[in-house]
């Protein structure tokens, strides 16, 4: 997980304008190091899954029946390896577009000896739509997406009404969709369309203000230690589908 996550959703089908303009990510510069290009030789045919329309067999993927996590937009997946180094008992499936991000993570999983993550190289919204089946999510994790800060921008953000429906039919009665942002607006907006889906309900005790005290498989970033020493907060959602 990065930061700056960048990405950016296409809603549910029937809105194909917005389907049209919104993709899940969105593409940056940056080269991967040697250790990153290594990793991606290394691990790369064990632990990365090309993408396929059709149905994913997760069992096959993984190896195992387990609990299927999937992240969206994983950044430099620091984050990622470390929670799935204390969740062993789970199988996480991860995309991310970034091609030097991808690389960090392959080089944290070969050097963490991972064996629960596997990691899709493409956008999230196509895999959500042509290869996970309804229902088939135990839960998903969406760390620090991109605010876009200016107004003009807010249609680009990733927690939308469509999206959060799309994602809440694809969670198994009792998954959970787990949301992080240091960016208080964002962080309002995303409880209004969380809270406004029929499908999801919020955990947050009451009296919380709908908000969840950081779960302690979620590590704190350097980028989050910073922002904290400085004042700054950070939010945390989660939500259980009915």
């Amino acid at each position: 997980m990065t930061d700056p996550r960048h990405a950016q959703p296409r809603p549910a089908p029937a809105d194909t304008t917005f389907m049209r303009e919104v993709k899940s990510y969105v593409l940056r510069a940056g080269r991967m190091g040697p250790g990153q290009a290594r990793a991606f030789e290394q691990h790369g045919p064990r632990f990365l899954l090309g993408y396929a329309p059709g149905p994913f067999d997760a069992a096959a993927a993984f190896g195992r029946q387990a609990p299927l996590i999937m992240e969206i937009g994983f950044g430099m997946g620091g984050a990622t390896a470390h929670i799935a180094s204390v969740r062993p008992q789970d199988n996480f499936l991860c995309c991310e577009v970034h091609e030097p991000g991808v690389g960090a993570l392959l080089k944290l999983v070969g050097e963490q000896q991972l064996e629960n993550i596997r990691i899709l190289r493409h956008d999230a919204v196509e895999v959500l739509d042509h290869m996970l089946g309804e229902a088939s999510l135990d839960g998903v994790h969406i760390f620090f997406p991109d605010p876009w800060h200016k107004s003009r921008h807010h249609k680009r953000r990733l927690i939308q009404g469509p999206f959060v429906n799309r994602l809440a039919h694809h969670l198994k009665p009792g998954g959970y969709l787990h949301l992080a942002t240091d960016w208080e607006p964002y962080a309002q907006q995303m409880l209004e369309v969380l809270s406004a889906e029929p499908l999801l309900a919020n955990t947050a005790a009451a009296g919380s203000e709908g908000f969840v005290p950081k779960p302690d498989y979620r590590p704190l970033t350097k980028f989050e230690n910073r922002g904290l020493k400085l004042g700054h907060g950070v939010w945390d959602l989660v939500f259980r589908r009915v």
